[in-house]
C-alpha cells in the first residue's frame, strides 16, 4: 500500500523512468546502463518511501501514548509549554531518517482543540532549534481523561512538504492516520508531567504500535475538560 500524498512524486518518478530506459536504449551500451539504472533507481525509491503499511495498536490503546512516526528517539526532556499546554511538560523527539515510513499517527485518543501550520526555516530535523524554527503544524489533542497532547510534524533540511488532514473539532483514535512529511523530518510530542513516560533516547518506534506512554484515566483539577476549544487554522 502507498500513501495517497505520494501520487503525484511517484507518477513524476514513473515518467522519469520511462524517459531513461528510452533514453538508455537510443545511446545503446554502455552508456545506456547507467541512465536506465538512475530512472530505475529514481522510481524504485519514491515508491519505497511513499509506502503505507497497516499499523494494529495494542488493546486498549485508549489509555496509551503511542509513538506518532517510525524512526529513533532523540530527545527526551522537561520542557515549558507555551502554546497548547501552557505550563510544564513532557517532550519527546522522534527523527526520522529518509529510509523510514514518514505516515504519521496520532499519539492518542481524542478531539483536535488546536491547529496551527507554522512556515519557517529547514534546518536538520535533529537540531536543538529545529521544532522552534522549522516549516511545522501544530496539532492540540484533548484527551477523554481531559490532558492536553501537543505534537508537531517538523520539516528537515531534506523535507520541504507538510501535509495533515485534520482540524478542531476531528475525533482522532490513537495510531489512526492523520498525515506524512515528504522525506526527512522530525516529530514532538509533548505531554503533561503526570503522563508516565517509557520510552527512552537511543530507542527506535513504530508509528501507531509503539507504546511511548501511560496516560492516567482521571483528570486533576489542573487540566482542562474535554470541551474546551482553542482556535486554529489548517493547511495541506
Amino acid at each position: 500500500m502507498f500513501a495517497p500524498e505520494g501520487s503525484r512524486l511517484i507518477g513524476a518518478a514513473s515518467a522519469v523512468c520511462a524517459g531513461a530506459l528510452v533514453a538508455a536504449k537510443r545511446l545503446g551500451s554502455p552508456w545506456g546502463w547507467p541512465v536506465a539504472g538512475a530512472g530505475v533507481a529514481a522510481l524504485g525509491f519514491t515508491t519505497w518511501f511513499f509506502r503505507d503499511p497497516p499499523r494494529t495498536p495494542p488493546p486498549n490503546a485508549d489509555g496509551l501514548l503511542l509513538a506518532p512516526a517510525d524512526g529513533k528517539v532523540v530527545l527526551k526532556q522537561e520542557v515549558h509549554e507555551p502554546l497548547f499546554l501552557k505550563g510544564p511538560a513532557q517532550q519527546v523527539s522522534i527523527f526520522l531518517s529518509p529510509l523510514n515510513v514518514h505516515v504519521n499517527r496520532s499519539p492518542a485518543d481524542g478531539t483536535v482543540a488546536f491547529d496551527q501550520y507554522v512556515p519557517g526555516d529547514y534546518l536538520v530535523a535533529w537540531h536543538p532549534k529545529a521544532s522552534e524554527k522549522n516549516e511545522r503544524s501544530q496539532l492540540g489533542l484533548v484527551h477523554p481523561s481531559g490532558r492536553k497532547i501537543l505534537f508537531k510534524q517538523i520539516a528537515g533540511a531534506v523535507a520541504r512538504r507538510i501535509v495533515y488532514h485534520v482540524g478542531v473539532g476531528d475525533e482522532l483514535k490513537a495510531g489512526e492516520r492523520f498525515g506524512i512529511v515528504k522525506f526527512g523530518s522530525r516529530m514532538d510530542v509533548l505531554v503533561p508531567m503526570d503522563v508516565t513516560l517509557s520510552v527512552e533516547v537511543g530507542q527506535r518506534v513504530v508509528a501507531g504500535e509503539t507504546v511511548i506512554g501511560t496516560i492516567p484515566k482521571t483528570a486533576d483539577s489542573e487540566h482542562h475538560h474535554a470541551g474546551e476549544v482553542v482556535e486554529g487554522h489548517s493547511t495541506g
